[in-house]
């Protein structure tokens, strides 16, 4: 082989590529696509994993009609974030109920969710009034409730919407795996499971419509009227005394992510207080409905403590 001939083998550009086709078996062309090798990375490169960006729900078929309520008290900072993930949902409302906000929250709504309905009120009468007012603006199938400082995603918010759908008429959210043992429990905790002990719903442990995102049917709020909304313990006892479907469909922990303010902090703060109280109404509203008769004796609180513990 002359000196000549190696010289130009080594120097024709498709060599390479013939020796890569002939080794893969391939029948293309020497113009076939090149496969660049990779440039080695450097030592001091690291790598980056950049946080996945969630998407919307995909194949969302609801057969009834669906709409939110979202009460809001000054909520500038989640606001965008809370509606952001309720239209990545099948909703034909969404009513935002602003509970005597003073900050830029409606601003933040009108300018960047220009869909959704807002309803103002002056003054500041609380979350459970805001969901009754606004439970009165729909008349959809299925009526989700959020709160407006808990930005939930939308994948945590559609069990919901589909449980109602199916024909669930009270779907709950489940925080029981999310509650300490009952020794370690507070009044409001304690006073949600005595009431489902009453109701003969142990299986609901201490699961109400106290606690954000749950969602009811029409055919629940028909029967109890929004207004009975602005007393959650209330419209919860009253849904089972008349036989609703009552069921907590998906564990979503509002409790770690719950805001603090000065009046839901500490040991028998002004939020409390109001919960145990609705509690107490709602336990009056039990016996006058239904006697003691229909439940048995009422159980004591070393009963309501060892069934708690036992789990």
């Amino acid at each position: 082989m002359s000196r000549e001939y190696r010289r130009g083998k080594r120097d024709d550009p498709s060599r390479g590529i013939r020796r890569v086709q002939r080794r893969q078996g391939s029948t293309h062309s020497i113009h076939s696509r090149r496969v660049r090798k990779p440039a080695p990375r450097g030592k001091e490169m690291t790598e980056v994993n950049l946080p996945r960006k969630q998407e919307a729900p995909e194949g969302i078929v609801l057969q009834g009609t669906a709409a939110a309520v979202v009460s809001v008290s000054n909520e500038e900072s989640t606001i965008d974030q809370v509606l952001g993930e309720l239209e990545k949902l099948p909703l034909k409302d969404i009513i935002v109920v602003l509970n005597g906000c003073t900050d830029g929250t409606r601003s933040i709504v009108a300018k960047h969710h220009p869909g959704a309905t807002l309803v103002n009120m002056p003054d500041r009468l609380g979350h459970d009034v805001g969901r009754a007012v606004g439970a009165r603006m729909t008349q959809a199938d299925i009526v989700l409730f959020v709160d407006g400082d808990l930005p939930i995603p939308a994948s945590d918010l559609l069990p919901f919407l589909h449980a109602v759908d199916q024909g669930t008429d009270v779907a709950l959210n489940d925080l029981c795996r999310h509650l300490p043992p009952y020794a370690q429990q507070d009044s409001v905790t304690r006073c949600k499971g005595f009431l489902n002990r009453i109701l003969r719903r142990p299986d609901l442990g201490a699961n109400s419509l106290t606690a954000v995102p749950h969602a009811l049917s029409r055919r629940s709020l028909d029967l109890l009227g929004p207004a009975m909304l602005a007393v959650p313990p209330k419209a919860h006892a009253m849904a089972v005394l008349h036989g609703m479907m009552v069921a907590a469909v998906h564990s979503v922990d509002v409790i770690k992510t719950n805001r603090k303010r000065t009046f839901n902090t500490g040991k028998g703060n002004a939020m409390e207080q109001l919960i145990v109280g609705d509690h107490a109404e709602a336990l009056t509203a039990v016996l006058k409905v239904a006697g003691a008769s229909p439940f048995g004796p009422v159980p004591t609180r070393a009963d309501v403590a060892k069934g708690r513990n036992a789990r």
